[in-house]
């Protein structure tokens, strides 16, 4: 038994620990996972861009790698054994974890993005289909619209309130009432958002189910520091992303499909590993019936064993130690945010969205603001926080519809804009609409320390009463 696991489980008999309690716990797994942070002076803030992996699990995985010999699975030779049984074992951890291992496929993917395509280009979307999704959305959901087009689809997107980026409750319990004609109905929504961190009621998970609807949940950035009990909500189609959760591999995610919604998924081509029988000749085939027919070519079996040694660590930890954890530097570091002001008491922070951390994951979405009210722009702020080794995220985070309430950018000024040109980006688009795009994002991690939380407070204090 390691020292990690010994601490930890030193911990379990009484409450979850609070406080310096947690803080003792964490600054253990620091010290003996992550000190490369300390050793380099790194300030990481953008767990919710990618997660840092743990010391231990590399030494794991190329201890694995060292001593054992693995084969393409797609053979029942002794080595592709070895990698078959590897496979399976991080199949059904992964099942496991989410509390899904009666009612799921695991489907092994690229990445989030590569499970949310499966999606798009095999739900039959149709004429009579329709697709209903949040304006809080990342593209590679946004994306899924183009196909339900494709396929003569119709689609809608709910809005999302300015004052907290939260959805319009009252427009989505319509619209989930509504399409009563239609057959084939894809609800899509995260279930924490990847730009303000807004947590989306997993309940409606249920009230669309009740009403006809399929539902694809995008559990990216929920899953990294909140339970996910597949077992209590049932949505057809989740996407995960396993590097944000423990860092390391990156390049694997997985699509988690409900059995009773797995046929409804058409596929329409075969590649290697996805069939049970193909034939030339009659240019017939069959799709295997099971996981197997989503996952195109050789999946990365080498990579897919430290998916379980990933999840193990977590568990390990415990995903309530660390929800606790990240929970309470969120507070902390959005109570320090406020009390930043200038000498004419105006907030030097804006912070979009929840202002607490009631409802919401740990990551923030903010812009920074010169005493006269005119935003610092991002790009210098990022500029400077990386002289100081302070890793933040600017943008618009893969997420327009946020962005463009943040910055309140009209379906009107959108259409002319897109109407009157064959290309851009957002810096044209700033200079055509004469409005802001983009913010900063820090997100916190189980690994953040209160020095983290310290030197960033610090860096944001160097713009009080700074001019443009």
């Amino acid at each position: 038994m390691n020292m990690l696991t010994k601490l930890l489980r030193k911990s379990k008999p009484s409450a979850e620990p609070e406080g310096n309690g947690l803080d003792a716990i964490f600054d253990q797994i620091r010290e003996k996972d992550f000190k490369r942070l300390d050793t380099h002076g790194h300030v990481y803030l953008d767990y919710t861009g990618g997660g840092l992996y743990a010391a231990t699990q590399l030494e794991k995985h190329h201890d694995l790698l060292k001593n054992e010999v693995f084969g393409n699975p797609h053979s029942s030779n002794p080595t592709s054994q070895n990698a078959t049984h590897l496979v399976d074992d991080a199949r059904q951890k992964v099942l496991g974890f989410f509390n899904a291992s009666d009612d799921y496929y695991c489907i092994f993917t690229a990445n989030a993005s590569g499970a949310l395509k499966i999606v798009g280009e095999c739900y039959p979307f149709c004429e009579k289909g329709q697709l209903v999704l949040f304006a809080d959305n990342h593209n590679s959901v946004n994306g899924i619209r183009e196909f339900c087009r494709k396929g003569g689809a119709a689609f809608e997107y709910i809005p999302i309130h300015y004052e907290d980026l939260r959805v319009d409750r009252i427009i989505l319990e319509k619209a989930l009432k509504s399409y009563d004609d239609k057959e084939n109905k894809l609800f899509a929504f995260p279930a924490q958002s990847n730009v303000s961190g807004v947590k989306h009621d997993l309940g409606w998970i249920k009230k669309a189910k009740d009403k006809g609807w399929d539902v694809l949940l995008d559990a990216a950035a929920f899953v990294p520091t909140n339970k996910l009990d597949l077992s209590t909500v049932k949505p057809d189609f989740v996407c995960v992303s396993f590097y944000k959760i423990f860092g390391y591999p990156t390049g694997l995610g997985c699509l988690l499909v409900r059995k009773s919604t797995f046929h409804k998924l058409q596929k329409p081509w075969f590649a290697g590993g996805t069939v049970s029988l193909a034939s030339v000749r009659s240019a017939d085939f069959f799709l295997t019936d099971n996981h197997e027919r989503f996952e195109d070519g050789t999946i990365n079996y080498l990579d897919i064993p430290a998916v379980k040694i990933g999840l193990d660590y977590i568990d390990s930890i415990g995903i309530e130690k660390i929800n606790a954890k990240v929970m309470r530097y969120t507070a902390i570091m959005l109570e320090g945010l406020k009390k930043i002001k200038h000498a004419n008491n105006e907030r030097v922070v804006k912070i979009f969205g929840p202002k607490n951390s009631e409802e919401r994951g740990s990551n923030i979405i903010l812009n920074i603001f010169a005493p006269n009210g005119e935003v610092i722009p991002f790009e210098q702020v990022e500029k400077e926080a990386n002289e100081r080794k302070i890793s933040l995220r600017s943008g618009c985070f893969c997420n327009p519809g946020i962005d463009e309430i943040n910055n309140c950018i009209t379906t009107e000024e959108l259409a002319q804009y897109f109407s009157s040109r064959d290309r851009g980006d957002y810096y044209d688009m700033m200079s055509a609409l004469g409005k802001m795009r983009g913010a900063i994002r820090i997100s916190i991690g189980y690994p953040t320390n209160q020095s983290d939380i310290d030197r960033f407070l610090s860096f944001i204090e160097t713009f009080k009463d700074r001019s443009l």
